[in-house]
């Protein structure tokens, strides 16, 4: 199950759109940890670029990532990818010091 998540931005106005991408794309992110206790995502406008970051709070570790781009929506995408690569190295390295 994923708790609610926490978007503020910077620089521009949150959209329900925007709000349901974020949601749906962070919805994913269950199937790499089950037990997210929290997450909060801050999105960024500087001239022309965006940046996108994200905190997520897991037992025993937090998982922290930034990403930008030109599109705000391709900047969430990255940051997603980040993320998702992040969590699964912690997994792997949980599970390769529970089993030694």
């Amino acid at each position: 199950m994923l708790p609610s998540i926490q978007i503020t931005g910077h620089g521009l106005e949150i959209t329900p759109t925007m709000r349901e991408f974020v949601d749906d794309k962070f919805s994913r992110l269950v199937r790499h940890a089950e037990r997210i206790t929290s997450i909060h995502v801050i999105l960024n406008v500087v001239k022309q670029q965006q940046f996108a970051e994200a905190r997520l709070h897991i037992p025993r570790a937090e998982i922290y990532a930034k990403a930008e781009s030109e599109d705000m929506y391709k900047t969430i995408d990255l940051l997603l990818d980040k993320i998702v690569r992040q969590l699964e190295k912690h997994r792997e390295k949980h599970e390769k010091n529970h089993r030694q």
